[in-house]
């Protein structure tokens, strides 16, 4: 996993991108505009991380996991 952290692009990024090596997790994604100097950015900003395939697949996993855990202990609360 790399976090590139404040990311901004002047086209707006779709929360998840697949490209043949990676998934690109982009989150918190805001329009901004800005002035530097005299010129005047208008885009987005947002939090960028890449996962390897591998490593996205593991944390999709054990969000599943975690879920499954959640709703069982719902079950048992409710008297199931």
């Amino acid at each position: 996993m790399i976090n590139y952290g404040k990311t901004q692009s002047i086209v707006k990024p779709e929360p998840i991108k697949i490209d043949t090596f990676s998934v690109w997790v982009n989150t918190n994604i805001i329009a901004i505009e800005e002035t530097v100097g005299e010129d005047m950015f208008s885009g987005y900003e947002y939090d960028m991380v890449q996962y390897t395939k591998d490593e996205y697949i593991k944390l999709l996993d054990t969000q599943l996991t975690d879920a499954q855990l959640a709703l069982a202990e719902i079950y048992e609360l409710i008297g199931g």
